[in-house]
């Protein structure tokens, strides 16, 4: 009886850290994340370079409460303190398709909240650019379609799916949206 007491208030012990440990985890990528969106300050500067994880610019949709520093790239390191630009796609402001993906569990959760006709501004060194959302879908992680090219201006923004969801999400939740004038 008494080493099974042990063996429970070792087990507890052990849960409690790994609990700590987790919480510990969490908050430092919130901190991170939150240093980084705060070091964004537009100028008239030239753009920023292509440069992996150089911030390029901000995005942000007021009526949902979400900004986030868009970074250029989109490996791990990237997307875990902000949002990422696609290297492949148009610089923001240029004619074409813009992509820029974030994580669902950080920097795009409010996504799960957004409704077609929303505004999303999207800041850079050379200007601000403000789009419309014309639709919201979820695709599987092998359709790329959502990558393609456009005529006009259009801002693609990638997350997983769905927001609820624990461990690698089966889904990616895509919002569309085209520039206004």
């Amino acid at each position: 009886m008494n080493g099974a007491r042990t063996f429970a208030r070792r087990a507890g012990t052990f849960a409690i850290l790994i609990g700590i440990a987790m919480l510990s985890y969490v908050a430092g990528v919130y901190l991170q994340a939150r240093a980084h969106r705060d070091s964004f300050v537009p100028s008239e500067s030239a753009p920023a370079p292509l440069v992996e994880g150089a911030a390029i610019g901000e995005v942000r949709i007021d009526r949902i409460g979400m900004r986030a520093v868009v970074s250029q790239g989109e490996s791990d390191a990237v997307l875990r303190i902000g949002a990422g630009h696609l290297a492949d796609t148009p610089w923001p402001g240029q004619p074409g398709n813009v992509v820029i993906a974030g994580h669902r569990d950080t920097i795009f959760r409010p996504l799960r909240n957004v409704e077609n006709g929303d505004v999303i501004d999207l800041t850079t060194n050379v200007r601000v650019a403000h789009y419309r959302v014309v639709s919201t879908s979820t695709v599987p992680p092998t359709d790329l379609s959502v990558l393609k090219s456009s005529d006009g201006n259009t801002l693609t923004l990638i997350t997983c799916y769905p927001f609820s969801f624990v461990g690698r999400a089966p889904e990616r939740f895509i919002v569309r949206a085209i520039e206004v004038r």
